[in-house]
């Protein structure tokens, strides 16, 4: 019989199990893209789909039930202002687990868990004006620091 095997243990107690979970997902909405272990990015996707889910709705009882799971409140204040508001229209599937390969140490599976819409970060890009091309070269030639030095002793 298959009976309470809905729940991946991780090799880890319930209590373990939870904590660890809070903290990937936690780190998951901070960070918007976590790399760990195949089994355990898996896991708190799951979790973290439930979370947007709850994030689309909106309501106060939604966001504390939301902050059962998530315990630092600007964490759960990004999730339901800023990460909610991204998923909007968005019938599921917010989360990407992609493989990476086996850890050197010990070949374990790596993954890397994302939120698919995750916030942009561009850096300016400098202008064709700014970069002008090769280094300029200084007019200095060598030599010209020991002159200076002999110059301002004098």
């Amino acid at each position: 019989m298959r009976h309470g095997d809905k729940v991946k243990k991780l090799g880890r107690t319930a209590q373990h199990r939870r904590a660890l979970l809070r903290n990937l997902v936690t780190a998951l909405f901070r960070y918007e893209r976590i790399r760990t272990t195949l089994p355990k990015a898996k896991e708190a996707g799951r979790l973290a789909e439930r979370l947007i889910r709850m994030a689309l709705t909106n309501t106060l009882a939604a966001r504390r039930q939301a902050g059962r799971f998530i315990q630092d409140r600007t964490i759960l204040k990004k999730l339901f202002d800023e990460v909610g508001t991204r998923f909007a229209g968005r019938p599921g599937g917010f989360t990407r687990v992609l493989k990476l390969g086996p850890r050197e140490g010990d070949a374990a599976e790596m993954a890397l868990l994302e939120l698919l819409v995750r916030e942009e970060r561009t850096r300016e890009k400098k202008g064709k004006e700014e970069k002008g091309g090769k280094k300029a070269r200084p007019d200095n030639k060598p030599g010209d620091k020991e002159r200076e030095r002999e110059g301002a002793d004098k």
